[in-house]
C-alpha cells in the first residue's frame, strides 16, 4: 500500500483537521461525535439539510458543507457507516427551528443509523424528515443495500434541496423536493481499478490488467457483469443505454410518516426517459481518473443523448462522488424542470463547490 499518510486510525481525524484548518471561514469540526458544520452564524427558521456516510468518497460529504447545500456532514470511516450520536448532534448543532433534512443513501448501515438518528431527534423534540436516495440502477439488492444503492444524485440532491432550503421552503416541501430528484435521477458506474481500504492496506477486489467491472458500486461492489476492457465510446454506450433504458420506475422505499408516528414503506413511480426531456447530464470521476478521461466519456454521452432527443440543459463533470483513488467513471442522468433547473443554478459556497457567489 502506498498512501499520503500516517497512521491508518488517524485518517479521517487527520483529513478532516486538514481540511477544517484549510476551510476555517466556511465550515468546523467537531470531533467527538465527528460532525462536521457550517462556520456560519445559525439562521433561525431555515430548514437545515444534513448528510453522511463513510469516508473515502471525498468531497461528498464534507465538502458540501456551505451556503446554497448542507448545513452539516457526518463522515464515518472509510466506508463506514457514521453512528447515530453523530446525527443527533448534528442535528442539535444546526437546528434552527424549521426541521432537519436528513439525506441518505441506500446502503443498510446507513438506512439504519438514520432511523435511528431520526427517532432520537424527534424524541428531543427537533423535527426530522428522511429520503433515501437509491438511483443506482446497475443491480438490485447488492453487499450493502436492500434494493438500489444510493450514488450520483445523492450529490445533485444535496445541491438542489439545500438552495430551496436557502431560498425559504418549509420542511415537507424540501422533503418532497429530494423525493422528486432521487426519483428523476438514473445512475450507473464503472470501476478500471479497485481501491485500498488504509485500515486493510490491501485492494477491496481483483481486476486484471484486461478486465472491467460495469456497474460497480462505490465501496467495490460487484456490478452487473465482469468483462474485458473496451474503448471507452463503447464503455459510455452502455452505460448511457441502461441509464436510459431502465424502466424500473416503480420501487419502494421506507420514510418517516408525520401522521402515524411511524415508519411507513412508500411506493415511487416515474417514467423512464422520454424523447424531449430536459436533463442534468453528471459524468462523475470514481477519484483516481484523469479529467481529460472523464470529457472523453462526456463527449460520447452528449452525443447518445443527442441521438436520442434528450436535451442536456445543464451538467457536472468531475470528481464529486469518489471511492479513494479507484479509476473509473459513472454516469447520472436527472429529468430536470424550470424549479428543478432554477435551483440548481442558485448560488453555492463549500469548500468543494462554488459558484454564484
Amino acid at each position: 500500500m502506498k498512501k499520503l499518510i500516517n497512521k491508518p486510525e488517524d485518517f479521517v481525524r487527520e483529513s478532516l483537521q486538514g481540511m477544517a484548518a484549510a476551510h476555517a471561514d466556511l465550515i468546523k469540526v467537531n470531533y467527538d461525535p465527528t460532525f462536521v458544520y457550517r462556520a456560519t452564524p445559525l439562521i433561525p427558521g431555515k430548514v437545515a439539510i444534513i448528510s453522511g456516510g463513510g469516508s473515502g468518497h471525498e468531497p461528498m460529504h464534507a465538502g458540501f458543507v456551505g451556503h446554497g447545500m448542507l448545513d452539516a456532514a457526518c463522515p464515518g470511516e472509510v466506508f463506514t457507516s457514521p453512528t447515530p450520536d453523530q446525527m443527533l448532534a448534528a442535528a442539535k448543532q444546526v437546528d434552527g427551528g424549521a426541521g432537519i433534512l436528513y439525506i441518505v443513501k441506500n446502503y443498510s448501515g446507513d438506512v439504519m443509523n438514520f432511523e435511528m438518528a431520526t427517532e432520537l431527534a424527534r424524541s428531543e423534540g427537533i423535527r426530522v424528515l428522511n429520503i433515501l436516495i437509491d438511483d443506482d440502477i446497475a443491480v438490485k439488492d447488492s453487499l450493502y443495500t436492500q434494493g438500489r444503492r444510493g450514488v450520483g444524485t445523492t450529490v445533485l440532491a444535496e445541491k438542489i434541496c439545500g438552495a430551496a432550503a436557502e431560498q425559504g421552503y418549509d420542511l415537507s416541501q424540501v422533503a418532497e423536493l429530494c423525493r422528486r430528484v432521487n426519483l428523476h435521477g438514473r445512475s450507473m458506474g464503472i470501476a478500471l481499478t479497485s481501491c485500498t481500504v488504509p485500515a486493510k492496506g490491501t485492494p477491496t477486489f481483483e481486476l486484471s490488467d484486461r478486465e472491467i467491472e460495469l456497474g460497480i458500486g462505490i465501496h467495490g461492489e460487484p456490478g452487473r457483469e465482469r468483462t474485458y476492457i473496451k474503448l471507452v465510446d463503447e464503455i459510455t454506450e452502455i452505460l448511457t443505454h441502461s441509464i436510459i433504458e431502465d424502466v424500473s420506475y416503480r420501487r419502494t422505499v421506507r420514510e418517516w410518516d408525520e401522521n402515524q408516528g411511524e415508519w411507513i414503506d412508500v411506493e415511487l413511480i416515474d417514467p423512464p426517459l422520454q424523447k424531449g426531456d430536459r436533463i442534468l447530464a453528471f459524468v462523475n470521476s470514481m477519484g483516481g481518473t484523469p479529467l481529460a478521461e472523464v470529457y472523453l466519456v462526456y463527449r460520447k454521452l452528449s452525443q447518445i443523448c443527442e441521438q436520442q432527443g434528450l436535451q442536456i440543459v445543464r451538467n457536472l463533470i468531475g470528481p464529486y462522488i469518489t471511492s479513494l483513488e479507484m479509476q473509473g467513471c459513472s454516469i447520472t442522468l436527472l429529468k430536470l424542470d424550470d424549479e428543478l433547473i432554477r435551483l440548481w443554478d442558485a448560488p453555492v459556497k463549500t469548500p468543494s463547490w462554488r459558484w454564484g457567489i
